[in-house]
């Protein structure tokens, strides 16, 4: 993943990707088709992001090369302690699972170069390490098993190949360099032949594992001294993939904005959209990944964990605008999940369990519907039910704006309780006299979940 920027850098390279000009076409897939193509996936709303490397031995952040400017000689003890003897991506699977998750996107290869997967045209993988397994054929075997798409997040970037141009993201950047400093330092590189390497490696991820529903491409930072669409070669990239995998989804990370079909969906990172994304104006499908902490790899001494209720709020809140969560684990460098983050898929699983009506094959609820304060709603267009999240639990009555005579039924959504409702002012529901705000009726006692959630059945 990115490094970590500030809210406001986020928020325009957001705003910038999303407002570039699209006028031009790749492929010749009709909105009805790629509408068809991701059906599962606005269905499904919650995946599981997975970020493993060498990077979870030292523990202190996926950027740890590049932030503590380590060189690939420094870096190699790394490779040679690999040895994750605990890993079970079958525990993995049911893991996400439980939590309600239904695909999962895992570092086939992350920043630092080196690879989960037996790829033919490097030593730097890792069944060269002590494990000596294909950890992402595992991965994927384990998540079919268990009913999940699965996906492959591949980076762009590669700090250990000898011939990746060291440039202002690189661990040896040099800071404040003028282009003849880095024309010294790049010295018998050639990003020609990166590119065939990215492309070979590309190729082996599309055909060498069966289907793949997504590829997470990362990342794009065109501009002095950074790398865009031209060093990817990015648009055969995408004919590539979609040749051999012409299903899949692919993200908005390749520098192709100006492309009507230059990505799938778009990317908001580790920050809450304050509105569904658009793109000329044109609502966009859109997936915000989003972390348990401060850090996408294993992070031991990192302590900003979000509580189960952030976290479900962050999912609840992305699809009430239209949009997916991913939600990260970082893996330990045995292979195996940290424990708060058990924790925290546990407690959301908990509430999926019984609330994930509200969350499966919804969508932002139509203008029509205002959200009372301290809530959030989503909607379900085919079952025409609203869903009322209560993020605080009101005192006796929940009065929700101009909807009575649109009400069919309302009952709470864990245990499917009846909830007695009126039109506001009146007893009789049918009284066209009065306004149209609904008055529901609620127990003092707050439900035992950690988010209620009312379920109203519309005529």
């Amino acid at each position: 993943m990115k490094k970590r920027i500030s809210l406001a850098a986020l928020a325009f390279l957001l705003l910038t990707s999303l407002t570039a000009v699209s006028q031009k076409k790749i492929f010749n897939e009709s909105e009805e088709q790629k509408k068809q193509r991701m059906a599962w996936w606005t269905n499904d709303r919650f995946g599981m992001f997975i970020h493993w490397g060498l990077y979870a031995l030292p523990a202190r952040h996926e950027w740890v090369k590049n932030a503590e400017r380590i060189t690939n000689d420094q870096y190699q003890k790394y490779f040679d302690q690999f040895n994750p003897d605990l890993y079970d991506p079958k525990a993995w699977a049911k893991q996400a699972k439980a939590a309600g998750m239904k695909y999962a996107v895992l570092t086939s290869k992350h920043h630092e170069g080196f690879c989960l997967f037996d790829s033919k045209f490097t030593d730097y993988k890792s069944t060269n390490t002590q494990a000596k397994r294909d950890l992402v054929k595992e991965f994927v075997d384990a998540f079919r098993a268990e009913g999940l798409k699965v996906g492959f997040y591949y980076s762009l970037i590669d700090w250990h190949h000898p011939d990746f141009t060291i440039d202002r993201v690189h661990p040896q950047r040099i800071d404040n360099g003028s282009d003849t400093a880095y024309a010294r330092v790049n010295k018998g590189r050639d990003m020609k032949k990166y590119r065939e390497y990215l492309f070979n490696q590309v190729r082996e991820l599309m055909t060498n594992y069966g289907k793949i529903d997504i590829i997470w491409f990362d990342f794009s930072y065109p501009g002095k001294n950074g790398k865009g669409r031209d060093d990817w070669n990015s648009v055969e990239l995408l004919k590539m993939v979609r040749q051999l995998q012409p299903q899949i989804l692919v993200d908005n990370r390749l520098d192709l904005e100006d492309y009507d079909d230059g990505f799938d969906f778009v990317t908001p990172e580790q920050y809450k959209a304050d509105e569904w994304p658009t793109v000329n104006g044109k609502k966009v499908p859109w997936e915000t990944c989003q972390t348990f902490s401060g850090s996408w790899g294993y992070y031991r001494d990192e302590n900003t964990w979000k509580s189960t209720a952030q976290l479900l709020e962050l999912l609840i809140e992305s699809v009430s605008k239209g949009g997916n969560l991913l939600l990260n684990v970082g893996p330990t460098a045995r292979g195996v999940f940290d424990y708060r983050a058990t924790q925290r898929l546990e407690g959301i699983g908990e509430w999926m369990k019984y609330n994930s009506p509200s969350i499966y094959g919804c969508t932002q609820a139509p203008k029509e519907f205002v959200a009372p304060p301290n809530t959030l709603l989503t909607y379900n267009p085919e079952t025409k039910k609203l869903y009322i999240h209560l993020l605080s639990y009101p005192l006796n009555v929940l009065v929700v704006r101009d909807i009575a005579d649109k009400v069919k039924y309302a009952q709470f959504l864990h245990d499917n309780s009846e909830i007695k409702y009126r039109k506001q002012g009146s007893h009789d529901i049918s009284d066209k006299k009065n306004n149209n705000d609904l008055e529901l009726s609620l127990p003092v006692l707050k439900p035992n979940t950690e988010i209620p959630v009312i379920e109203i059945s519309l005529l």
